[in-house]
This record gives structure tokens, sequence and C-alpha cells, in this order.
């Protein structure tokens, strides 16, 4: 006797799976073409300007392109400027320390840091951003100020650890604590699926230690034992930028909630909030 096998439910899971794949792609839009604009920059002969000079110009005038069409506004425009500031903040203080280096001549070079650098940063912001709108992304039970002290704390550790003890695994766990129930509403393909949120820090984190990989390959700066020559970057970056991440969520959730001050905009950010 024959039977006849439903594959209806593979096949939809299926479709959603690559339409997620996709959406976060489209995500990725300013990163994909800011590590384009590096890569194809490390190709090009004989530049009449500086590699770094060159993307400095690149960055600017894809943010320009992502805001005339429309597919960033203003306010995410403002997040990717803060996450470039903060960002070259970052560099700054790195470079400085020598934990990496830009070892690459440039005009628009400061203490050894280019401005193009806080465009990698930005591109971070710009993914945020994006995933918010296009996932059409909403919070249940987050607490925002517990949130922003952690974030801002683990941002703070990244420099003071050189001078102070690294405390970042007691603020993973607090990470952890004040996002403990805390989860990320999303559609894909017209249905609403949940996620929590110390999950998509993971995976988000993980994403960008395969991208910094692949910067780092292309020249976009060198880890001290990158210098002779490419090599992997350290799987402790992976949980260094699942720990960053929260900085920037923290700042597109600030515009999100002066977006849609009602509480449906942030849904269920107020039980259990502090």
């Amino acid at each position: 006797m024959l039977t006849t096998i439903n594959t209806a439910p593979l096949a939809s899971s299926v479709r959603q799976l690559l339409d997620f794949a996709w959406t976060q792609t489209r995500s990725c839009a300013f990163a994909i073409a800011l590590l384009s604009g590096v890569a194809a920059s490390a190709l090009l002969p004989g530049l009449p300007v500086a590699r770094y000079d060159l993307l400095v110009v690149y960055g600017v005038l894809l943010t320009l392109l992502f805001w005339l069409r429309g597919w960033e506004d203003g306010r995410d425009i403002a997040v990717i400027g803060v996450c470039h500031v903060i960002g070259l903040a970052f560099e700054l203080v790195k470079v400085s320390l020598g934990s990496w280096s830009y070892p690459e001549p440039a005009v628009l070079k400061f203490a050894g840091v280019p401005l193009y650098g806080g465009f990698l940063y930005a591109a971070v912001g710009s993914y945020v951003c994006r995933a918010w709108h296009l996932f059409d992304l909403e919070l249940v039970r987050y607490r925002p100020r517990a949130t922003a002290v952690v974030a801002a704390a683990v941002y703070v550790n990244f420099f003071s650890h050189h001078w102070l003890p690294d405390v970042r695994w007691l603020l993973a766990g607090l990470l952890l604590a004040v996002t403990a129930g805390t989860s990320v509403r999303y559609t894909v393909r017209g249905v609403r699926r949940r996620m929590p949120l110390t999950l998509s820090f993971v995976l988000i984190g993980f994403f960008l230690w395969v991208a910094e990989n692949l910067a780092t390959y292309l020249g976009a700066w060198r880890y001290p034992h990158q210098l002779d020559g490419w090599e992997p970057v350290g799987v402790d970056k992976f949980g260094a930028w699942s720990l960053l991440i929260s900085v920037t969520f923290v700042l597109a959730a600030v515009t999100r909630a002066r977006r849609h001050p009602e509480p449906h905009g942030m849904a269920g950010s107020t039980p259990g909030g502090s």
C-alpha cells in the first residue's frame, strides 16, 4: 500500500529559511558594499590617492546613496553617525596601545587611525537599523535602562582592561541577566516569529567575527600576528563582538522608542523593565 508523504511543511520551512537569509543579506547591504570597496581598492594598482583616503570618500558616498534612496532615514543616519564616532574613539585607543594597526599611509589619518575606520562600525549600525525595518522587529520585555547601563560598561571595559582588571566575563553575565526573558519578534514571509535577544547577540557576533576575518584578509587593518602574513582572527574576538553588538543595539532601540512612543512600538518593554 502506497502512502503519500506531505512535503508541504518542509517546503514551507525551506522557503522561510531562504527568505530569512535573503532579508539578512539585504540588511547587510552597506557592509557588503563597504567590504567590496575595500576588496576593489586592494586590487587597483597605482591609485592616485592613498587607499585609506579613497575609502573615506567611498564611505561618505555610500551613506549618501542609502539616505537618498530611502534605504535609511534620518534617524538611521544618526545612529550610524554615532557608531562612526564611538568606533573612531575605540580605534584611537586600541591603535595607540598596539592592539592592531593600519599600516598603509594616508592623509586623512589621525594618530595612526584613518577616518575610514569609523565606517567599519557604521556598517554594523546600518545592519541593525535595516534589519529593524526589514524584519519589522519588536522587543518583548526589554529593559532599556538596565541594558543600556551594561552596554556602556561593556564599551568602557574594552578600553579600561589595559589598565584595570578585565571584567568582560562579569559583564557577559550581567548582560545575560538584564536580557533574560527579553525576545525579539520578527516577520518572515508574513509569519511572526520570536528569538531570544541574547541568541541574536551571539549570532550577530559570530557573523561579525567572520566578517572581521574577511576584512583583515583584504587589508582593512592588521593585528600584530598578521603583519608578516594573514592569519585567522582569534576566536576570542567572536565573544568580544557578541558583547559589543549590545552597544549598537541600544542606540538603535532608543531611536525606535522615539519613533513609537506608544506601548505597541516596543511591546512588553514596560513589564519587567527597569
